[in-house]
């Protein structure tokens, strides 16, 4: 029973649960009456819901408002419609709006609608004081009760009959501002206002302007008064006074200034009267001013003096400006159409001038330290003027220049500048120098005491000379240096080495080295190096000539190698030749000697592996053999020994007769110690090779050579002979 409860429940939750099924189609935000309200006026956020059912049911929705993504109005309703109502539309309710509608776990935002309340509410500025003294400040403050930040402040002062001046405080977090404006001079009423700007949306609004505040403005002290005496035209030598006033509310921190062309002459403080004399000259005239000053404020008087001259500027006549040393200098002082006056003639200096006399005359001897600049001064009733400066120039006259080379040597590498320097040792400047090559004139230079010419066009067979005048002012006229002559040195060009012999050169023998130039001037230096794993110098020589020979006499194998040789002069380049490659062998009998050895040493092996052969030989056959083979070989030493004297023919060969019949061995059976001491010749003959088992005779030469030991007692002899084959025979 329970079990078929609970099946019915369930059935029933489930058909209940597939009623109530809905989506939101879309959530839309409204603003009534339109999106850019008036300030002021009443205004209403109207969020609606699109819902779909799947049947007819109360379904409870939460609507929830948003501004700028602050929360501003909430509410649950059955409807699809919710209103956030808003009265009184202000500027601060301008911004984003967004609306979200929530239901049985499911929810949905509508899009963002921007709202612009337009116009703003009116400022309201205040003024610390109503009145103030000049030089003070004005400070203001605009405020803009019903605005939210971030927002900008005008503040505007207006004077009467000019353009009011304005200024501008950006205020981001608050909605009021502060502004200070100064008091000038002559600001008597003031009226200041200001208004606030908004940015919305890359525009920007302005509210109106705030009620006028008027501030009164009081002098602290009146404009001042200056007056010259006895009056402002007066005649230069009388005195001038001059007296500047003003009348001061309050006497503090106030101060009295006299300028002249912004040179401050005299000043008083805390008091209202300044007092200025002096003997007025004809620098006085001009425009005057009178400044009083305390605080910020100043104020001024100009007064225009004029000084009457009294007597012309002096004028200083020279008998001449220019003249030798040792001559009469006259210097005359005069002042035109004024006769009595106290005269000076001066000297300037840079430590002061140098008073020479006073009186209107001046006659002396000059020399050149009299050089320089001349005034005279004019005195009368206490004003003195002075002359404009006169220049006199004495001077002495040039000595004769020397003319040389910058770099020292009378010369020049071709293909390079020529410098030249002309001195002249005395003489008063300026000094006028003047080069000439030959008779040309190639530059013409004012001095000092010396000038430079710079010659780039260098010929080799150029042979004009150089030479230089210098003058100046002096009388005697100009002075001309000796004539230079300058060594054109030509650079070397393409070195060359050459040997004999060439390439392969005997040990022993003596190698001639030859290393030339094409082009250079002499002396030449020449140096020759061998070059193997370090260079080596091995010949150096200086000569007035394009070449030079060196005779290595004995060349050995350490001199093989790469030469070349180095050629300069004074053009100061190293001009290296193309090596050659030398290679020292071994001399003809060197040679000789070596294929001597050679044969030598073969020979004796030779010899000592047929001694042993025949030893093993003997050995076998026994005496017998050894007798018969021995009677042979007498008969063909015999044989050969006829013919050699008949002929006279000697010759050798490169074979060996290894056969037991044609090799003789002496057999002494009483070999003693006399025999071994023995003395060994050796005899060449030349023996004919019969060859008993051929029918024809072979012809051939052969050497033997017989070893003869003699004994002391000159009864004994041993004949060891060897045959060497000839190599033609077979």
């Amino acid at each position: 029973m329970y079990l078929a409860l609970l099946v019915i429940f369930l059935q029933c939750s489930e058909i209940y649960t597939q009623q109530r099924v809905f989506t939101f189609n879309g959530v839309e935000i409204k603003v009534q009456p339109s999106v850019k309200v008036k300030n002021g006026a009443p205004m209403s956020i109207v969020c609606h819901a699109d819902i779909s059912k799947s049947t007819s049911f109360q379904l409870k929705q939460n609507f929830t408002i948003f501004k700028d993504g602050k929360l501003v109005f909430m509410t649950v309703s059955d409807k699809r419609d919710a209103q956030y109502e808003i009265p009184v539309a202000r500027s601060s309710d301008t911004g984003d709006y967004e609306c979200t509608v929530e239901a049985d776990g499911k929810a949905k935002s509508s899009n963002a609608l921007h709202v612009w309340v337009t116009g703003m509410t009116k400022p309201i500025l205040t003024a610390e004081k109503k009145e103030v003294l000049e030089g003070e400040v004005v400070k203001l403050r605009c405020e803009l009760p019903e605005e939210v930040p971030p927002l900008v402040f005008f503040f505007r002062k207006i004077k009467m009959n000019s353009t009011p001046k304005e200024k501008s405080v950006f205020e981001p977090y608050r909605n009021f501002s502060v502004m200070e404006f100064s008091v000038e001079e002559d600001d008597n009423i003031l009226q200041f206002d200001c208004f606030g700007r908004r940015y919305v949306k890359l525009e920007f609004e302005n509210s109106k302007h705030s009620n006028t505040t008027l501030v009164t403005v009081r002098e602290p002290f009146i404009k001042p008064t200056l007056n010259a005496k006895p009056s402002s035209n007066i005649t230069e030598g009388d005195r001038i006074q001059f007296e500047c006033s003003t009348v001061v509310a309050q006497m503090r921190d106030i101060e009295i200034i006299l300028q002249k062309n912004k040179t401050i002459l005299n000043s008083v403080r805390d008091e209202k009267l300044l007092k200025y004399s002096a003997v007025a000259t004809l620098e006085d005239s001009g425009e005057y001013l009178c400044k009083v000053e305390q605080g910020r404020i100043s104020k001024t008087t100009k007064l225009n003096v004029i000084v009457s001259e009294l007597f012309p500027r002096p004028i200083l006549a020279p008998s001449m400006s220019k003249l030798d040393e040792n001559k009469e200098l006259t210097l005359n002082c005069s002042i035109s159409g004024f006769q009595k006056a106290n005269f000076s003639i001066l000297r300037k200096n840079s430590n002061g001038d140098i008073c020479l006399k006073n009186s209107r005359n001046l006659t002396i001897i000059v020399n050149v330290n009299d050089t320089g600049s001349y005034i005279c001064k004019a005195e009368v009733k206490g004003i003195v003027k002075e002359s404009k400066p006169v220049r006199i120039n004495v001077y002495a006259p040039v000595s004769k220049p020397t003319l040389s080379v910058v770099s020292g040597l009378p010369e020049v590498v071709l293909g390079k500048p020529l410098q030249l320097i002309c001195r002249s040792a005395m003489g008063t400047p300026p000094i006028t120098f003047t080069f000439y090559k030959g008779n040309e004139v190639k530059k013409i230079v004012i001095n000092d005491t010396y000038a430079t010419f710079l010659d780039e066009n260098i010929r080799q067979n150029d042979k004009r000379g150089y030479k230089c005048d210098a003058r100046n002012n002096h009388s005697s006229g100009m002075k001309t240096s000796n004539i230079l002559n300058i060594t054109v040195i030509v650079p070397i060009r393409n070195a060359s080495l050459g040997s004999i012999p060439y390439g392969e050169v005997e040990d022993g023998s003596e190698t001639v080295f030859l290393c030339s130039v094409k082009e250079g001037s002499w002396p030449i230096r020449f140096r020759i190096f061998r070059k193997t794993d370090r260079e080596v110098l091995l010949f150096e020589k200086n000569e007035n000539a394009d070449r030079v020979v060196w005779r290595k006499e004995a060349m050995n194998r350490q001199d093989t190698g790469t030469y070349y040789c180095v050629a300069s002069n004074r053009a100061n380049v190293d001009v290296k030749s193309h090596p050659i490659s030398i290679s020292v062998i071994l001399a003809a009998w060197q040679k000789g000697v070596i294929a001597a050895f050679v044969l030598i040493l073969i020979a004796g092996a030779a010899t000592l592996a047929l001694w042993w052969f025949l030893c093993k030989k003997k050995k076998a056959k026994g005496p017998s053999m050894e007798m018969s083979g021995s009677a042979l070989a007498t008969n063909l030493t015999s044989e050969k020994l006829t013919r050699q004297h008949n002929d006279g023919d000697y010759s050798s060969g490169s074979g060996y007769i290894e056969d037991t019949e044609n090799h003789m061995k002496s057999t002494d059976e009483n070999k003693g110690p006399d025999l071994e001491s023995a003395e060994v010749e050796y005899t060449e003959v030349e023996v004919s090779t019969l060859d008993p088992h051929r029918a024809p005779v072979q012809k051939g030469t052969e050497t033997v050579y017989s070893e003869i030991r003699k004994a002391n007692n000159d009864s004994v002899e041993n004949r060891h002979s060897r045959i060497q084959g000839h190599p033609d025979a077979t």
